[in-house]
């Protein structure tokens, strides 16, 4: 899941509850496995746990991740929807 040390990315999984949760990260394989297993993951997971990582998209630098993130959070559930099932 992770391409070069220095790249940044945008991610988005699915609770078992069926909610979104976006965040950034270095590290794809070993943030899902924070979240999975609740050891540094965010309190999000605390209600329910992490299912899958449904979309992910690389950013040069973690200012680009970081307002790509933020624009992800504003989507209403139907555009995020939308962005996942485009890739």
């Amino acid at each position: 899941m992770t391409a070069s040390k220095r790249d940044w990315f945008v991610y988005i999984i699915e609770a078992d509850n069926g909610h979104f949760y976006t965040g950034i990260t270095t590290n794809l394989d070993r943030r899902f496995n924070e979240h999975k297993t609740k050891q540094g993951g965010a309190r999000f997971f605390h209600t329910s746990s992490a299912k899958k990582m449904v979309y992910h998209e690389p950013h040069p630098d973690r200012s680009s991740a970081s307002k790509r993130e933020s624009a992800i959070k504003k989507l209403s559930r139907k555009n995020k929807i939308q962005l996942i099932t485009q890739k």
